[in-house]
């Protein structure tokens, strides 16, 4: 049996506006917020074998994360910067629940970061010589019975808390030019962050006619090297490239087998983790709101102001999307 979906956009043309004529058009995927242990310890992970440089480090305060996370203690957050791209390391005062030991890349609560790399050999035996944890058996180079991803190779492995990343290496024409530009540096930026979804078109939905994003590609991925990449045997998935104006992309994994991936939990919280949230900018929080209203059922909480310090001060808005996963939009005051 196959899923059509209503929406085959394979190339949109995205164009450049003010933000005034994007009152409903989701400006830029800013970054990514991983919940971590010990934020010293994951710094140095990411600095050490990542080659991230940390560029500040803040507090959100117990009001702010009271009214945005609804957990009532500050949080201690570092940006880390590769490339042009940026992430953050959130550690919560209060310990949540671990990373199940047995989470697999089609959960519904998987999410990762795809980190260029200019010579994946060279990056797989530094991460050989760290000894991190491998997800996939080896390094793997996508056939050519798979056209969109043909001779794109990858590597997926976790950081010291268990959460998936990945490498990822570009042929000439394919992925972002920039990633071909030459240089002496092996770890260049992110290109994407992937989750996993239950089903394309109510995420569509979400990402796209409610929030703003904009199909850019997508791909249907199967076989021996795709099994050998995240470790789930007889993995046939669809996957759906999203962008906004500016930043890195967004990409959904639905899978059409294996059956039997967990549900994103419901009852999770920001210190739990397995929590991310994707940051976006957005021109207008209340539009915004308006626009899930108009178009899906999706949950968020309450909006907040606060000082942040690569941003300044923002109003910001936590939502879930139809799996659960958090995103939290941002707009300035």
């Amino acid at each position: 049996m196959y899923r059509i979906f209503k929406s085959r956009i394979i190339l949109c043309l995205l164009v450049s506006l003010p933000w005034g004529l994007l009152a409903q058009t989701a400006r830029e995927i800013a970054g990514v917020s991983i919940t971590v242990t010990n934020l010293e310890r994951a710094i140095q992970f990411y600095e050490g074998v990542l080659h991230f440089k940390k560029t500040s480090e803040y507090t959100l305060n117990a009001a702010a994360a009271k009214s945005l996370f609804e957990v009532n203690e500050n949080i201690k957050v570092a940006t880390l910067k590769l490339g042009e791209e940026s992430i953050e390391l959130w550690e919560c005062k209060t310990p949540g629940r671990a990373i199940p030991a047995d989470a697999r890349s089609n959960d519904l609560s998987f999410q990762h970061i795809a980190i260029v790399v200019s010579d994946m050999e060279a990056a797989y035996q530094q991460l050989r010589k760290a000894k991190v944890q491998f997800v996939s058996t080896a390094p793997q180079t996508l056939p050519d019975y798979l056209p969109a991803a043909a001779g794109i190779s990858a590597f997926y492995f976790r950081d010291l808390d268990g959460h998936n990343l990945e490498i990822i290496h570009f042929p000439k024409g394919k992925g972002n030019e920039k990633w071909q530009k030459p240089g002496d540096q092996v770890f260049l930026g992110i290109d994407h962050t992937a989750i996993g979804i239950g089903d394309t078109d109510s995420s569509l939905d979400f990402y796209d006619a409610a929030l703003g994003l904009k199909v850019a590609g997508n791909s249907e991925n199967y076989g021996s090297e795709q099994e050998h990449l995240n470790q789930v045997f007889g993995a046939h998935l669809i996957i759906t490239g999203l962008k906004a104006q500016q930043g890195f992309g967004l990409e959904f994994l639905d899978y059409l087998s294996p059956p039997g991936g967990r549900l994103y939990p419901a009852d999770s919280k920001v210190n739990d983790v397995w929590h991310w949230h994707t940051t976006l900018f957005t021109s207008d929080l209340n539009t915004l709101i308006t626009s899930l209203k108009e178009r899906t059922k999706a949950r968020h909480g309450k909006i907040s102001t606060f000082q942040h310090p690569v941003f300044g001060r923002v109003q910001a808005l936590l939502l879930r999307d139809p799996d659960g996963h958090a995103i939290l939009a941002v707009s300035p005051e």
